[in-house]
Parts: C-alpha cells; sequence; structure tokens
C-alpha cells in the first residue's frame, strides 16, 4: 500500500493499493472515505480519506507517508464506521532496502534485459528484471519493492517485463533524485551497507 498525504486538494489521504493503470475506474463515498475501484472488477484499487488530520492527527507536509500498526488500526475504524467493510493491512516493510544480487541471467526476448534473483534481506530472494547496463552478480544495490513511490511520483507495483514477472526495480542514483547523481546509465554501487536495511538518502 501507498500513502501520500496531500493538502493541495485539502486535508486528504491517498491510500493507493491496486494498480489501476488502464482500468475504468469509478468510486463511492461514505462520510469521510471515498472508495475508488475497478469498474469492470470491482476491485479497491485506492481510498481516499477526507479530513485526514482529523483521524491522524501527527500528519505533516505533502508527499509519501509511513502509516503505523495503531494508524492502520484508526483509519480501519474509519473505514467500518463510515459503512465499508474492507479493512486495509498493515505492510512494515521498508520499500527502498538495499539489495544483492545473487544470480543473473540473460531475458530470453531481450538483448538488454536482465533477469536477476536479488537477495533484500528475507527469507527468499526475489526476482526483478533489470536492464543497467553494469548490474552483475554479487553487486549491492538499492531495490524499491511493491508499494515504494519514486520521487518522481512514479509507483513501485509487482509487474511483467517481456512476460518475465518482476517484483520490484534495481534503482540508479538519478531515479533515487540522490544529489551528485552521475550522468551515465547504470544502477547504484554500494559497498558497505548491510543486505535487507532501509535505505534512506
Amino acid at each position: 500500500m501507498i500513502a501520500t498525504y496531500n493538502t493541495h486538494v485539502g486535508d486528504v489521504l491517498m491510500l493507493v493499493i491496486a494498480n489501476g493503470q488502464g482500468a475504468e475506474l469509478d468510486f463511492e463515498r461514505k462520510g469521510k472515505v471515498s472508495r475508488i475501484f475497478n469498474k469492470e472488477t470491482n476491485e479497491t484499487v485506492a481510498w481516499n480519506i477526507f479530513e485526514a488530520k482529523s483521524i491522524l492527527a501527527d500528519l505533516t507536509g505533502d508527499g509519501p507517508v509511513r502509516l503505523s500498526k495503531s494508524d492502520i488500526e484508526r483509519l480501519n475504524a474509519e473505514l467500518s464506521a463510515s459503512g465499508f467493510t474492507e479493512q486495509l493491512v498493515f505492510d512494515g516493510q521498508a520499500k527502498f532496502v538495499v539489495a544483492e544480487i545473487e544470480t543473473m541471467e540473460d531475458h530470453p526476448d531481450s538483448d538488454h534485459l536482465h533477469i536477476c534473483q536479488v537477495n533484500i534481506g528475507q527469507a527468499e530472494s526475489v526476482q526483478i528484471v533489470c536492464g543497467a547496463p553494469n548490474a552483475r552478480q554479487g553487486l549491492k544495490t538499492v531495490a524499491a519493492l511493491p508499494g515504494a513511490m519514486m520521487p518522481d511520483g512514479s509507483l513501485i507495483f509487482p509487474g511483467a517485463l517481456r512476460g518475465v514477472d518482476s517484483y520490484g526495480m534495481l534503482c540508479s542514483a538519478s531515479e533515487l533524485n540522490l544529489p551528485n547523481a552521475p550522468q551515465e546509465r547504470g544502477i547504484i554501487e554500494l559497498d558497505d551497507l548491510v543486505v535487507g536495511q532501509e535505505f534512506t538518502n
């Protein structure tokens, strides 16, 4: 789930929980809560929480918000009070983490993409398709995992690149909006950071 607070359109907390790109969307509003859903499947894509500071008083600024377990509990209470039966699920996983490419093979349908098995500090590695020219086995870099919002506002969801599943994105310094990012293409290269730790800039 991707949470952003937006004061430009009012006191609104926006919660994106599924990729609605390309789908025809509709919404229903009850009280302070609006549910945005896929018109064809009725799958919930996002929630808008209006007068959000009346529920989560600590909200400040604009942009991505990291919600605590108690924040989710308060939001779920508001959903229930508004007449919705769905509940939000707490996700404490950091969305930008130090990652290491464990294995890498060429994509069968591309001359530049690679299929990487990536250690993100969890029990199992994840598969990420990457086209960076400097990607290689043993490289430590930064993975943006599903639920991440990139500095340019784009959202990371599980997907597929040319038919191969990809669970996230390996990031360049410029994609992370780091100062003095090199101009040449390639994912960021890290040395002494621990795999699985949250990456902050």
